[in-house]
């Protein structure tokens, strides 16, 4: 028992800037997530995003803009908008932070996907929160400051 415990308080210790960049990813996502909920009409702000990067999205990408997104847009500007801000809510206490960190990796890669940015390119910002989400679902970011900790133990689902 000493011994869990000694591991697990070093393990803490170890991961904490894991902690802050997940809390710090967290508040970001939740920021923008607010900001689209409260700011007005999102949908038509994304129809138009969208419909101006169209020639520059991804060629494999394009269809399913033009013929499922923007039917839609209301539903997936609803989508975005609350994955958003739930993402970065999970994020910031810490729960269920894997699940959360892979949906804002599916997130921004569809970000990403629609503006067709190089992946190395200088104002291709979405691969570098692609990366950080990857990383944060991969490590238990989730167990240092988290209610993954305390919760992991009873839903082994969380580890």
């Amino acid at each position: 028992m000493v011994d869990r415990i000694d591991y697990r308080s070093r393990k803490r210790i170890q991961l904490w800037p894991i902690a802050l960049l997940r809390i710090y990813t967290g508040i970001f996502f939740a920021w923008h997530g607010i900001g689209k909920i409260s700011g007005g009409d999102f949908a038509n702000g994304m129809t138009g995003f969208l419909t101006s990067r169209l020639e520059s999205s991804f060629p494999f990408y394009r269809p399913f803009i033009e013929g499922v997104v923007l039917p839609n847009s209301g539903i997936f500007a609803a989508m975005v908008a609350w994955g958003e801000l739930l993402i970065g809510l999970a994020l910031i206490v810490g729960l269920a932070t894997r699940y959360a960190a892979f949906a804002g990796a599916f997130l921004v890669a569809n970000f990403w996907f629609a503006k067709g940015e190089p992946f190395l390119a200088a104002s291709n910002h979405d691969v570098i929160w692609l990366v950080i989400l990857i990383a944060l679902a991969l490590i238990p970011a989730g167990r240092v400051a988290g209610l993954d900790d305390g919760l992991s133990d009873r839903m082994p689902f969380l580890r």
